[in-house]
């Protein structure tokens, strides 16, 4: 086991954690307990403190049990968009002993069907703009009943900043006699029955991306959830007075633990936006005094690009970070010009239900995944040998946890081969090569898949990524391996300038300068400039998608 990041732990913090054995609804009994009046959540003017939080997911959990049928380990699709009705029925879910399905809002008809079937959902929790994407489907899966969120029923008239269409739409009225409308839930004011679940329970079922395949379903119990939900609390220093914005979508493992879970265990406050807005972004830091943010990397490229940010008043943050893809070392350096504040990369999977690796607070590297977290064994190996390598050696991530899954649903022999034992302890395979240096903090090089073979040299995209964000011009880039009748691959980016600097500089002028910072083999042979770059619901930027478009073009 690595131990020589000890030395950099952040004080004050203990290098292990006591994950609690209870449930993750158990948390917002105790924070609603403790903090009845407390504001829970703020959506677009709207608010609901911790006793009507737990009042609303107690009365949705009893009517799915008493009406819809509800048992334990029952898989429930939740299907919305960013909402206080997103948190309460997560929390319902749990509360009813049942298992919550995160899923992106994103998924077209065709990939919720797929999903569906996959955990043989009957109930769903579905956003009213949604609903007709996932109405074909009661007819030809297990999906039974499905309840209808509006999201409006939760904000301000008097709100005076911009609202998402979705937000501000009126009810809709749908003729389907197996629609459940959210309020006449609510107001029913039924009770559930005893809590039975424990630690050792599932609890959310978070599919993987399906980037390298198709999607899996990665079990996770009420443990693994608790073990990061308590580990992000601990690292970022949250207590019951931290205010969190929340423009991460809560589908995903990371804006689901940082955003979501870690505020509610410590009784925290959630300022929710649905969709990102850098200039809503700032106004709520300023009018709430947000002290904790975790995001991607393009939410900080575009919050730092706002000509307008020097008007607000961000100083009460206090921790910024997040994973998805490695910060740029020029926009870190710029984030603390402007804020006083270090990023803090984190890195995590699916698979692991957010982090496993955190960047110390006090101490981070810039393009760094950090260093182990509480009670993980992090360790790079030969991809092919399995042999475990040392400092500066690239191999694949394996990682050992407690909040690492059961394994894939319904999956045995993916489940398998995701599994490695080393020292008589289970690893998880990342996919990932990385590297870790002296100090044991770990370097995320790329995905084992993504390696570009430019003449035989080895080429790592987000490396070239990192280097063209160097240059004063380039908002943002993404580099793929494009075929190449010479070189079998060659290096293209794809390129978003800054405003001001379209149509005075050239995509020959960003080569010759990549020539100067970047070896030969390296650098990108040809640029083109584009509007935008396909991003998936969390911000990752899809390459896979523009490689794809590059080969079949080459094909044709």
């Amino acid at each position: 086991m690595i131990a020589r990041h000890y030395e950099f732990w952040p004080k004050r913090i203990g290098r292990s954690l006591s994950v609690p054995k209870t449930s993750i609804y158990d948390n917002l009994e105790v924070s609603a307990r403790r903090y009845p009046d407390k504001t829970a959540i703020h959506y677009y003017g709207g608010s609901v403190t911790y006793r009507r939080f737990q009042e609303e997911v107690e009365g949705m959990a009893g009517f799915m049990q008493s009406k819809l049928g509800v048992v334990t380990g029952d898989r429930i699709l939740l299907y919305m968009q960013n909402s206080p009705q997103y948190i309460i029925a997560y929390y319902a879910i749990l509360r009813a002993n049942a298992v919550v399905v995160p899923m992106n809002p994103m998924n077209v008809t065709t990939e919720l069907e797929f999903y569906i079937k996959d955990c043989e959902a009957k109930v769903a929790f579905v956003g009213q703009e949604l609903y007709d994407r996932i109405a074909p489907l009661q007819k030809v899966t297990s999906l039974q009943h499905v309840i209808i969120a509006v999201y409006s029923d939760y904000v301000s008239s008097e709100f005076d900043f911009e609202v998402p269409p979705e937000v501000s739409s009126p009810r809709q009225v749908f003729e389907n006699a197996k629609i459940i409308d959210w309020q006449d839930i609510i107001s029913s004011g039924m009770k559930p029955g005893p809590l039975t679940v424990t630690d050792r329970d599932m609890a959310v079922l978070s599919f993987t991306s399906g980037t390298t395949g198709t999607p899996k379903g990665c079990i996770h119990t009420h443990g693994t959830v608790n073990s990061n939900t308590v580990g992000a609390s601990a690292w970022f220093t949250m207590t019951a007075n931290a205010i969190s914005l929340t423009t991460l979508p809560l589908f995903h493992v990371t804006g689901m633990q940082h955003s979501m879970n870690a505020p509610v265990f410590v009784g925290g406050t959630i300022v929710l936006l649905m969709r990102w807005n850098r200039d809503l972004a700032a106004s709520l830091v300023e009018r709430y005094g947000c002290t904790h943010w975790i995001n991607i990397a393009t939410m900080v490229i575009d919050f730092l690009a706002n000509p307008k940010l020097t008007d607000y008043t961000l100083d009460t943050l206090t921790a910024v970070g997040g994973g998805g893809a490695p910060l740029p070392e020029a926009v870190g350096e710029k984030l603390f010009q402007l804020l006083g504040v270090r990023y803090a990369e984190g890195y995590g999977m699916s698979e692991t239900i957010s982090q496993t690796h955190f960047n110390p607070p006090d101490r981070p590297k810039l393009q760094c995944i950090g260093i182990p977290s509480f009670d993980v064994d992090a360790r790079i190996i030969d991809a092919d040998t399995l042999q475990e390598l040392g400092p500066g050696e690239q191999g694949e991530l394996v990682v050992n946890g407690p909040q690492v899954m059961t394994g894939y649903w319904n999956r045995p022999e993916e489940t398998e081969t995701a599994f490695i034992t080393l020292s008589g302890k289970q690893f998880l395979r990342t996919g990932d090569i990385s590297v870790f240096d002296e100090e044991g903090y770990f370097f995320i090089i790329d995905r084992i898949k993504r390696m570009i073979n430019a003449a035989g040299f080895k080429v790592w995209p987000t490396e070239v990524e990192s280097k063209l964000f160097n240059h004063p011009s380039i908002k943002q880039a993404c580099v793929i391996g494009v075929p190449d009748a010479k070189r079998g691959e060659t290096v293209k980016a794809f390129v978003i300038l800054h405003e001001p600097e379209r149509g005075k500089v050239t995509e020959e002028e960003i080569i010759e300068w990549a020539k100067g910072v970047m070896s030969a083999y390296k650098y990108p042979r040809i640029v083109q400039f584009v509007d935008s770059l396909p991003m998936s619901a969390t911000g990752k930027l899809l390459w896979r998608q523009l490689q794809e478009e590059e080969r079949e073009r080459a094909r044709i």
